[in-house]
């Protein structure tokens, strides 16, 4: 059994926007969702770095104070994409309540990089400061890093499995890998796909500080994600999710679903190079790009847009260059690039969910977003950046592919097709 997938729901809360409509606004403008950080603590453990690109949108807008009690962060934002996704696919949101969904062949697949670490940092505070009489009997289900999942598979009832992918920063289209397989083996009908994170708190920003990853503009937060620039000098750390509903083609016509696009292929690899820095010359990434056209049935010169990994780290963004273009060769000069963490910042296990939303809009609406701060582009990475004006794409069936990479030498790639 070898089934078609396709995209039907889209969800999404980030920096730049809180609902898919105003993200998919702000992408096409250039809105930078970086920002100074307010809280106290930053100047009580004096921090080196004092931004963040912060969800735009306070999760209290969707979600009830005992929903919000009940679930870490990295939860709440994943529920709220998740609603709006599956609403977006003209489904029912309360529990078991669409009759055109089988429980049964329904399943989720949503990834984290860190999972709980609120919950977790809080309540080892709390056992110090307090003892352990006063740590809340849900911090083992808020921390755990498949609380997404679970949550998400509790509320709309889904019963064909909650999948949890922690791939570091390829964790959301990790996920997407495995929700296409659950349709295409004809494991599930449907699949709620996606990423969650919340992990704007002192001590991953002083550990992502102390190894040299961070930006330290401090001064101008939002001009310091510059992917491909000559400047660039570290990532922006951000927070959010984004999902995707999943559907077979089959089930998708029965119901008379809107389709934005299919899930053509995907790529799976891992570098076994280093823990934290890519493999210098793409090899991992280029097998996954390979693996994810194989899939599809696409030959390199199908593809129209790419929405790059691009963290804006001086070692990360050259090895994606490298492995694009063992993979298109001369066709990477036409192969419009977008790299969108320039305004989201790096959502880390959540950056390929949302990425793959953005993707599967560009193929949908015919438009590539647009790369902010590329001032000086670096003459090592000579790609065709879209940057300034969003992009027009060609007419016909559009190709678009999202790339994602995480620390642990993860490797992972979505192919999507226009219907």
């Amino acid at each position: 059994m070898n089934r078609k997938a396709v995209i039907t729901g889209l969800g999404a809360t980030t920096p730049i926007g809180g609902d898919v409509p105003t993200v998919w606004q702000n992408a096409l403008v250039g809105t930078s969702g970086a920002r100074p950080l307010e809280q106290e603590w930053v100047a009580e453990y004096e921090l080196p770095v004092t931004f963040a690109a912060q969800a735009s949108n306070p999760v209290s807008e969707k979600l009830s104070k005992v929903e919000m009690k009940r679930m870490d962060p990295s939860t709440q934002f994943g529920m709220v994409a998740a609603r709006e996704a599956w609403a977006d696919a003209g489904l029912a949101v309360e529990k078991d309540a669409d009759p055109l969904v089988d429980p049964d062949r329904f399943a989720v697949s949503f990834g984290t990089g860190i999972g709980g670490v609120w919950t977790l940092l809080d309540g080892w505070d709390t056992l110090r400061n307090k003892g352990p009489r006063r740590v809340l009997p849900m911090t083992v289900p808020m921390l755990m890093p498949n609380g997404p999942a679970a949550a998400i598979s509790l509320d709309l009832g889904a019963r064909a499995g909650a999948r949890t992918m922690v791939s570091a920063c390829a964790s959301g289209t990790e996920a997407l890998d495995i929700g296409l397989e659950l349709i295409r083996s004809g494991k599930a009908d449907v699949v709620l796909c996606g990423g969650a994170e919340a992990a704007i708190h002192p001590l991953p920003i002083a550990a992502f500080a102390s190894m040299q990853a961070l930006s330290r503009r401090n001064d101008e937060p939002e001009r310091a994600s510059r992917p491909y620039d000559r400047d660039r000098d570290g990532f922006v750390l951000g927070e959010g999710a984004g999902a995707l509903v999943l559907e077979s083609a089959e089930h998708a016509a029965a119901r008379g679903a809107r389709v934005y696009a299919e899930l053509a292929g995907t790529g799976v690899t891992s570098d076994s190079f280093h823990i934290t820095a890519p493999e210098a010359e793409g090899l991992g990434a280029s097998r996954a790009l390979r693996m994810a056209l194989e899939a599809a049935e696409a030959a390199p010169e199908d593809v129209h847009h790419v929405n790059a990994h691009a963290t804006s780290t001086p070692v990360g963004d050259r090895p994606e260059y490298l492995a694009m273009q063992s993979v298109f060769g001369d066709h990477l000069d036409q192969v419009a690039v977008s790299a969108t963490k320039s305004q989201t910042g790096h959502l880390l296990g959540a950056s390929g969910a949302l990425e793959s939303v953005l993707s599967v809009l560009a193929v949908y609406h015919g438009q590539a977003p647009v790369t902010i701060n590329l001032e000086n582009q670096d003459p090592d990475i000579p790609l065709n950046v879209v940057s300034g004006q969003p992009r027009e794409l060609p007419s016909g069936q559009r190709v678009a592919i999202n790339n994602s990479f995480g620390f642990g030498g993860h490797n992972a790639v979505s192919l999507f097709r226009g219907v």
